[in-house]
């Protein structure tokens, strides 16, 4: 168990954290674990401990098993595929303010945009189900927005992970919304010192816990300047839990741990056939390694002569096929079977097609409830600005994939067999079709036939950029130049 683990017991069982912390922060230690790998897991003593292993023997076969980190190959799959095309954000009143376009570029003081931000954001609500972001805005008792734009004073965010979030609480207010009245979370450790934040609507209270004494002292309340807290849930999947969200690992995080053992297994198996146990008595002086010399007492009993002794474990075939079986199954858990995979699979163009789909739909999930807590994102920053949100937040909606090879197999066979002329130039159209989304895809190049500028075009989103501003692309044109 991690010293940081240990930490954060001590402070949960000193100041009062929500039911639901003490319910699930096991589990959001697990789904870290599982997705950091390394030491962090070997920490986190996942093996399965043998009868009268000792402490020593146990270690070492943590520090010799390896661990195949499916958690962090399906987290960024997800994630890349979310931000394969940046969202559209239509700022309206805020666009023209500089305190909005520093916002964009440097969305939490260390020089993350809004983008790379939100991918953060996504990948730890991918892990744990859901991430809170608190938007901040320093109280230097400026007078005036132009000394706010002086002194650099504008709205930035915090990512706060679930496992600092200690306590929380909505209220149902008359018009049905839910609003959040308390938020509780650490905000640094130090050491044995532990600096704990606690958001109300109308006040925010700063204390500081000493874990090595238990004891909390007030270091600093201030109002709260903007009546309400600015904190956003971003859920990965909503539960039925106010506050709480469903994590991408909660299955395939016991199947990686399973795969764990497995290996293990594996590894024992080979050592134990490759160096049989000696069964020996004390007596008895037997060296180590090959060709070794034994040397018996000369009255030794013979029935007591050392011998190897056998090993009838289970083979390690059977181990593979059942590590291979785990893998199967975090494919089909996450969808992602078809991307994955190293060697190749018999999946029908249904199947394929089917994984497809679903995959879609959990990405397009993801993508709403993203664009959802960037809208209350901005909400607050416009609130701060003393102002109104009225722009739009659009992130892509539709992540079908198509096997473009499969397609055009199709397509081929379909001209064979096709007599009509009008069948025919539906399928030559559709050959079209497919062949301008390859180019359109790949990087090319584009020329103005006015003033003969040429621009290099990397993806579908630059190229229609490039076509609004009289940018042309010849037919016949070299791809990937």
């Amino acid at each position: 168990m991690s010293s940081m683990t240990i930490l954060m017991e001590q402070l949960a069982r000193t100041v009062s954290v929500n039911t639901s912390y003490n319910d699930l922060k096991e589990s959001w230690q697990y789904y870290l674990e599982s997705y950091l790998g390394g030491d962090d897991y070997r920490r986190g003593s996942h093996l399965v401990r043998y009868q009268l292993e000792t402490d020593r023997e146990y270690g070492a076969r943590l520090a010799s098993t390896p661990y195949e980190n499916h958690c962090r190959s399906v987290v960024g799959i997800y994630t890349s595929f979310l931000f394969r095309q940046d969202p559209e954000r239509h700022l309206a009143s805020l666009d023209p303010y500089a305190e909005t376009a520093s916002f964009l570029e440097d969305a939490d003081m260390e020089g993350r945009n809004l983008n790379a931000f939100m991918r953060d954001v996504t990948t730890w609500a991918s892990v744990y189900g859901h991430a809170w972001v608190i938007v901040s805005k320093p109280n230097l008792g400026a007078a005036t927005r132009q000394d706010e734009i002086t002194l650099g004073i504008r709205p930035y965010l915090s990512l706060i992970t679930p496992l600092s979030v200690l306590d929380w609480h909505y209220k149902r207010t008359d018009s049905g919304y839910y609003e959040l009245n308390m938020l509780k979370y650490v905000e640094d450790i130090t050491g044995n010192s532990i600096t704990i934040k606690t958001w109300y609507p109308d006040r925010i209270l700063t204390e500081q816990l000493d874990s090595q004494v238990g004891k909390m002292a007030m270091l600093n309340t201030e109002e709260n300047q903007l009546g309400s807290i600015p904190a956003v849930c971003i859920y990965n999947t909503r539960s039925a839990v106010k506050g709480i969200g469903i994590s991408d690992l909660g299955d395939i995080a016991d199947l990686c741990k399973f795969i764990y053992n497995m290996t293990s297994e594996v590894e024992q198996s080979q050592r134990l056939d490759a160096h049989p146990s000696l069964v020996k008595t004390p007596e008895t002086n037997a060296g180590t390694g090959a060709g070794s010399i034994i040397t018996i007492p000369e009255n030794m009993d013979p029935g007591l002569k050392p011998y190897l002794l056998e090993y009838n474990g289970a083979s390690v075939d059977s181990l593979y096929k059942s590590i291979k079986h785990a893998q199967d199954t975090i494919d089909k858990l996450s969808c992602l079977g078809a991307m994955r995979g190293t060697d190749a699979r018999v999946m029908s163009g249904i199947s394929r097609q089917v994984e497809f789909q679903m995959l879609n739909a959990k990405l397009s999930e993801k993508a709403r409830n993203l664009e959802l807590a960037e809208e209350q994102i901005w909400q607050l920053f416009a609130a701060y600005m003393g102002m109104t949100w009225d722009g739009e937040i659009s992130y892509p909606d539709n992540f079908s994939i198509i096997d473009e090879e499969d397609e055009y197999k199709k397509l081929e066979i379909a001209r064979r067999a096709a007599t009509g002329p009008e069948a025919l130039r539906l399928i030559d159209q559709k050959l079209m079709d497919l062949i301008q989304e390859d180019e359109i895809d790949s990087a090319h190049v584009m020329t103005n036939p006015t003033t003969n500028n040429i621009v290099y075009v990397e993806d579908s989103v630059q190229h229609d950029q490039a076509l609004a501003q009289g940018y042309t692309m010849e037919p016949n044109q070299t791809q990937g130049v």
